[in-house]
């Protein structure tokens, strides 16, 4: 059993790994600016700015998890880069985990490649924030952060607008993009098996680096 602290954790991504963690036992701490709509029983909730690093030192204080789920978008448009940032400096010992959700577009066409940010292929609507995501990527393997990280990319389709059904199974990558069964790179997961594929990670602590999850 592990304290984990989710900050975001009841947006769309975030509620999905808190239900994952709590029903396995885990003690869940939810940090985010609104209330919960579904309360989990046994998590503690608490609510905040994520601007304000002291409410977020507060939430992750005693954590041996600190799952980031936020959106750089609305009122956090270009400030989580630096809010994920100043999480290393809050984490009581280096071997604290830190799990940062990224998007897709922060992955890479093959090995050595540029990240898909720095094409012309993501939606102008999304540039900002797809940007802002491999930035962090870039910050966490640009050295040593102090803490036992690993950044993570869902699936091409992935989201609260194709939420999809539970199928207990994912595929696992790295840096690179998966590829669908007719080899396009039309990836799918659903938020409860992208939230399975976290909370295994968070139990199994097997991955490194920048990696990906996708059915």
């Amino acid at each position: 059993m592990a304290n984990i602290t989710v900050i975001g954790g009841t947006g769309y991504t975030g509620s999905n790994i808190v239900a994952e963690l709590a029903s396995r036992g885990h003690r869940v701490t939810s940090f985010s600016r609104k209330a919960a709509p579904a309360p989990v029983e046994g998590v503690t909730y608490l609510h905040g700015d994520a601007t304000d690093l002291g409410a977020i030192a507060a939430a992750v204080q005693g954590a041996d998890v600190v799952i980031g789920t936020l959106a750089p978008r609305g009122e956090l448009a270009g400030r989580v880069a630096g809010i994920y940032q100043e999480l290393p400096g809050l984490a009581k010992t280096p071997k604290d985990r830190l799990i940062l959700i990224g998007g897709w577009s922060s992955l890479r066409p093959a090995k050595g490649a540029p990240r898909f940010t720095a094409g012309d292929g993501v939606p102008e609507r999304f540039r900002a924030e797809a940007e802002e995501m491999a930035g962090v990527a870039d910050w966490l393997e640009a050295g040593d952060r102090g803490v036992d990280w690993i950044f993570v990319s869902p699936a091409a389709v992935y989201g609260a607008f194709a939420p999809g059904e539970r199928t207990g199974t994912y595929r696992t990558g790295a840096d690179v993009a998966l590829q669908a069964a007719d080899g396009s790179l039309d990836t799918e997961i659903s938020g409860a098996d992208f939230a399975k594929a976290i909370a295994d990670e968070v139990d199994e602590h097997r991955l490194t680096g920048h990696v990906a999850f996708a059915h």
